[in-house]
């Protein structure tokens, strides 16, 4: 019995050190590195010409803006300053992506939930119906965590000038009818500077599961420098 005993104590110990062992590996014997991307560090093509970017061809950067979140707090680009932003486009009328895209945001707040360097932005493209009110409800809906998951709402033209223009997304508007609109379902990596670093589907669970590591990795490369 005593045999058995030792023999089962050993098993359990090298199965726990597994782990330990492949991290030492890749420490000390390979030398790769997970880079995220800097998107538009060129500029941003404008075949459209539905935006302002006339002598701007260096890197791109979420522009300047103000909105309103859901209880009724201004919201401006500095707040994005020194943090990691998560930003969708959508409106709480809408009958088909949308559910979909608030449920996996869900999941990327539950990821980020103690890390305060994270915040995600959710801005209304239906600003007309979509008040803080309203915000405020849907919020709740979707358990959002205050100061974590902000939704957003604002003067249309100037929301649908940032989605095109400073997000880089397709936007229509739908002129309140639900079935008219036409927006992404790309959530969008932002880092503390303001570089947009990645898109990602908001309806694939694989690509949101991409989003949140991508962001870790981010928020590491972040605190090395």
């Amino acid at each position: 019995m005593k045999m058995l005993r030792f023999l089962q104590i050993m098993v359990l110990i090298c199965v726990l050190m597994i782990p330990v062992l492949i991290i030492l590996f890749l420490r000390g014997f390979t030398s790769n590195e997970y880079s995220i991307p800097i998107l538009y560090e060129q500029g941003v093509e404008d075949p459209y010409q539905q935006c302002d970017y006339e002598g701007n061809s260096g890197q791109h950067y979420i522009p300047d803006f103000s909105l309103t979140d859901q209880l009724n707090r201004e919201v401006q680009w500095e707040d994005m300053r020194g943090k990691v932003t998560i930003v969708d486009f959508f409106f709480t009328s809408c009958p088909s992506i949308c559910p979909v895209m608030s449920s996996e945001m869900e999941r990327v707040q539950d990821a980020f939930r103690k890390e305060d360097k994270v915040q995600i932005f959710s801005i209304s493209i239906d600003p007309t119906y979509d008040t803080p009110e309203v915000l405020a409800e849907y919020a709740e809906r979707h358990r959002a965590e205050k100061d974590k998951w902000f939704f957003l709402t604002g003067n249309k033209e100037h929301i649908y000038d940032l989605a095109r223009c400073g997000f880089v997304l397709p936007t229509i508007d739908g002129e309140s009818e639900p079935e008219d609109f036409i927006h992404s379902d790309k959530f969008v990596l932002v880092d503390e500077m303001g570089r947009i670093r990645g898109y990602y589907s908001g309806t694939e669970r694989e690509s949101v599961d991409l989003l949140v590591l991508e962001t870790k990795i981010l928020l590491h490369d972040g605190d090395k420098n």
